[in-house]
């Protein structure tokens, strides 16, 4: 089978995708080709924005290859007061964002779980509940994220990182915290309380392999999830995984292994969200353009007061750290359309994925 008739099909297998994700010279052009044309076919040339707001990064987990790992010492651990977090939330709103992405630490205790309640209710407040909520708070039980749900988040995502359970635990300690089946069973409880769920992957891990990323693909195919974030893995010094950075692919092979899961994602499953990270462009200038090229749709600008960004350093040398809101976004609206895109300004931005998929849905 030609490439021109794997990236016509319906449906991949495993074999086609990892051709796919070896394709080189033309045959990458094609694909990059393909998947924006389809985007463009299925959700239009519109890019939705997330105002991201760090809440905190104090963390419970030590992931091998994050910088904010509770047991790194060396970070200035933060939360932001409820007056922080809602002046975020009405910034996002004054400057036509249409959602929020409330983001933090993984912390499932009482105090905890109350707080983000409460703050999910007041920034539903601002507008008449006009801002739509994103979630990215870790592992919780289905009761905690039934009462986020119910007090109006109505989007969560959290990333599985590795679908296959033996590089799980190779970016993972194997121990109480960090246990690949309970990761499945919440994206499970997620999907069952009702959000629109999310996950993703890092790309270009140590260990990986092309088989690995076929697999993670078809992963999020099988779950059906209505939105996907991927971005290139890159190492923090004060991490385990930095002893293997001699291991893992060039920063602009990364990149380009990260476009090529988007792109072929995007064929895959043609309607839902998926993120230009903006660890893509921290590895590449031109990375969340590229990304958006190759079939993303959303940006995530960063509203955390700049005083706290640095200490919410999952990766180093992270972009965008020193921009202020209102500077970034009049950038992003010049970068955009440069490549023949626009913003939709004052919208949710829903997975068309999910609300084809449940015809009652309606905003809550």
């Amino acid at each position: 089978m030609t490439i021109d008739e794997i990236l016509h099909k319906d449906q991949l297998n495993k074999e086609e995708i990892k051709l796919l994700l070896s394709a080189e010279g033309e045959d990458l052009k094609k694909l990059f080709d393909r998947a924006l044309q389809v985007k463009l076919e299925r959700l239009d040339n519109y890019v939705h924005l997330r105002g991201l707001i760090e809440y905190s990064n104090i963390c419970s987990k030590y992931c091998l290859y994050c910088g904010v790992r509770c047991k790194n010492l060396k970070v200035e651990r933060y939360q932001l007061s409820d007056e922080e977090v809602l002046e975020c939330a009405k910034l996002a709103h004054e400057l036509g964002y249409g959602s929020v992405a409330l983001q933090s630490g993984e912390r499932s205790d009482k105090a905890f779980v109350d707080k983000i309640t409460h703050l999910v209710k007041e920034i539903k407040k601002i507008d008449n509940g006009s801002l739509g909520i994103t979630l990215s708070l870790g592992e919780q039980t289905e009761d905690t994220y039934r009462r986020w749900f119910e007090a109006g988040a109505h989007r969560y995502l959290l990333r599985i990182e590795a679908s296959n359970e033996e590089l799980y635990y190779k970016i993972h300690p194997h121990d109480a915290r960090h246990d690949f089946q309970q990761r499945l069973a919440c994206i499970d409880s997620l999907l069952k309380v009702g959000y629109q769920t999310g996950t993703g992957v890092m790309v270009g891990l140590p260990f990986q392999t092309l088989d690995d990323l076929a697999d993670d693909l078809l992963f999020f195919k099988e779950k059906d999830v209505a939105m996907v974030g991927m971005g290139p893995f890159i190492p923090h010094p004060d991490t385990p995984l930095w002893q293997y950075r001699e291991q893992i692919p060039t920063a602009k092979k990364r990149m380009e292994l990260t476009l090529k899961m988007i792109a072929i994602l995007r064929l895959m499953m043609p309607e839902i969200n998926m993120v230009a990270a903006t660890a893509n462009q921290t590895v590449d200038p031109q990375g969340r353009e590229k990304a958006i090229l190759a079939g993303a749709n959303v940006i995530m600008p960063n509203l955390t007061p700049n005083e706290f960004r640095e200490n919410y350093l999952i990766y180093p040398d992270k972009a965008c750290v020193k921009d202020k809101p209102d500077e970034c976004h009049s950038c992003l609206d010049i970068r955009l359309a440069a490549i023949g895109h626009k913003v939709l300004y004052n919208a949710w931005g829903d997975s068309v994925a999910f609300t084809k998929g449940n015809p009652n849905y309606s905003k809550h």
